[in-house]
């Protein structure tokens, strides 16, 4: 079964001095970093997702900014395939689905951020397009989230989000579980 990588949003913002800091995301990138290191030894495919915000009132992920670039714990080497998009599902308006679907791809590993939003949004998508789905848990990061007046901090919406994808949508390991069985 041929496995794909993809790795959402692991951009300049989402770290520390960033438009947009996210709680861990310092141990994200060295996460995603040992996974990206299995996928090129193995030389099994790897997609890179970059998110550009361009809607007005947009404050994070801006064109032409030091922030809208991929960080350098997971820098994409030439010939990586490197995707932009414009909503938090990666598929949407995208070639990601073409991508995956060229390099016969029946398993994706997904790591990045934010779990909440766009982790979750291309995880449940690549389900309905019929993917096996690992999520890598501890190469993903939530933020914190404030609804109705109650402040939910960010481990909180991390476990939220990944438990409901651990239930129907997706097998969720560490990395650790995945480098000693892939």
């Amino acid at each position: 079964m041929t496995t794909a990588l993809v790795l959402i949003d692991i951009q300049n913002d989402y770290f520390p001095g960033g438009k947009l800091e996210v709680p861990g995301s310092p141990g994200v990138g060295h996460q995603a970093a040992r996974l990206l290191g299995l996928f090129r030894d193995k030389k099994w495919p790897i997609i890179h997702v970059q998110h550009l915000s361009v809607r007005p009132g947009a404050t994070f992920f801006l064109p032409d900014t030091p922030g809208v670039e991929i960080h350098e714990s997971v820098a994409p080497l030439p010939g990586e395939t490197i995707i932009q998009k414009y909503f938090p599902n990666s598929f949407r308006g995208t070639f990601l689905l073409e991508a995956l679907q060229q390099a016969e791809a029946k398993r994706v590993v997904f790591a990045g951020m934010m779990t909440q939003m766009c982790v979750d949004a291309t995880v449940r998508a690549a389900f309905d397009f019929g993917f096996s789905c690992v999520v890598a848990h501890d190469a993903c990061a939530a933020a914190p989230v404030t609804f109705e007046g109650r402040s939910v901090k960010a481990e909180d919406v991390q476990a939220a989000f990944l438990g409901a994808l651990g239930s129907v949508y997706a097998q969720v390991q560490s990395v650790e579980e995945m480098l000693a069985t892939f």
